[in-house]
């Protein structure tokens, strides 16, 4: 059974450890040019010249494919009951905006054979949502009872934004896993951990500050890519997944101007319900080392 010390989280750990004294140290390597080998072999139970790890670094750009659910309305009451009902906008919906953000593959060796487990490393990125349809283009509560503007404007496209971290951990089978050029396949799991929600649109924070919560999620990855050594420990990795991650928000709190009808100036819309199904494809390019 694996232990604690060979465990993805660790892995994790020993990778950041060993590239910030290793590549941003040079001083120390040479006052102890053997701390790696006594980590390997002492603490990690390696032999001196295995070489378990693997780290590239480099940038992965995800181009989300998304849909959603219609934006289903509750709680509506008071004078926003003259305009907007209970239910679904027709027409409603968001998207997903692509993002480009800096990233690095860390791997741990299963034996001296072709499976890997590695994850995927980044920072925290922020995840764009875009209204689409008629949430986009038009105004959520034109008139009151059927006939009087109410001067609610549409909203737009600009919608909201939430903080994304999605460990990814897969595992991976190397094809010819002991030649210069190794392509290789994948399967994995992926959670979305999200926070610091919030709505962005003009229209909607106008009035009031209303809430954005996105749910986590657990959700599955598939792998493909390609190792290229062109030294004895240095390669470059091309990488390509496919995140499959369903998820949903809640709004809350939401009101808006009626410039046209002074009598009540506001109104309370009530809260929102969005089912989302996000298939990212993550293309990565990275260079690294093996250690």
């Amino acid at each position: 059974m694996m232990n604690y010390f060979k465990s993805p989280f660790f892995v994790l750990m020993a990778a950041f450890g060993v590239s910030a004294l290793g590549v941003s140290s040079s001083a120390s390597a040479k006052d102890n040019p053997h701390f790696w080998d006594r980590i390997k072999t002492e603490q990690l139970g390696f032999a001196t010249d295995e070489k378990p790890f693997y780290f590239r670094a480099g940038v992965s750009q995800l181009k989300v494919d998304s849909s959603s659910s219609e934006v289903v309305l509750s709680d509506v009451g008071g004078p926003a009951s003259l305009a907007i009902d209970n239910g679904p906008i027709e027409g409603s919906g968001v998207e997903i905006e692509d993002s480009t953000i800096a990233a690095a593959i860390v791997g741990l060796r299963l034996g001296s054979g072709p499976w890997s487990l590695e994850t995927i490393l980044a920072l925290p990125f922020t995840m764009e949502i875009k209204a689409t349809g008629s949430l986009a283009n038009e105004a959520i509560a034109p008139t009151a009872l059927g006939n009087i503007p109410t001067g609610v404007p549409p909203l737009g496209e600009k919608f909201g934004e939430t903080k994304v971290l999605p460990p990814i951990v897969t595992l991976v089978h190397r094809f010819r896993h002991q030649h210069r050029v190794r392509p290789y396949l994948g399967a994995g799991l992926v959670y979305l951990f999200t926070y610091d929600a919030k709505l962005t649109n003009p229209v909607l924070t106008e009035v009031a500050e209303p809430s954005l919560e996105v749910e986590d999620s657990l959700g599955y990855v598939l792998q493909a890519g390609v190792d290229i050594q062109f030294s004895k420990r240095w390669s470059l990795m091309l990488d390509v997944k496919q995140i499959k991650v369903d998820t949903s928000a809640t709004l809350s709190n939401l009101y808006v101007a009626t410039p046209d009808l002074p009598t009540y100036g506001e109104a309370r819309v009530g809260n929102a319900d969005i089912d989302l199904e996000l298939t990212p494809w993550a293309y990565h390019i990275g260079i690294g080392f093996d250690f």
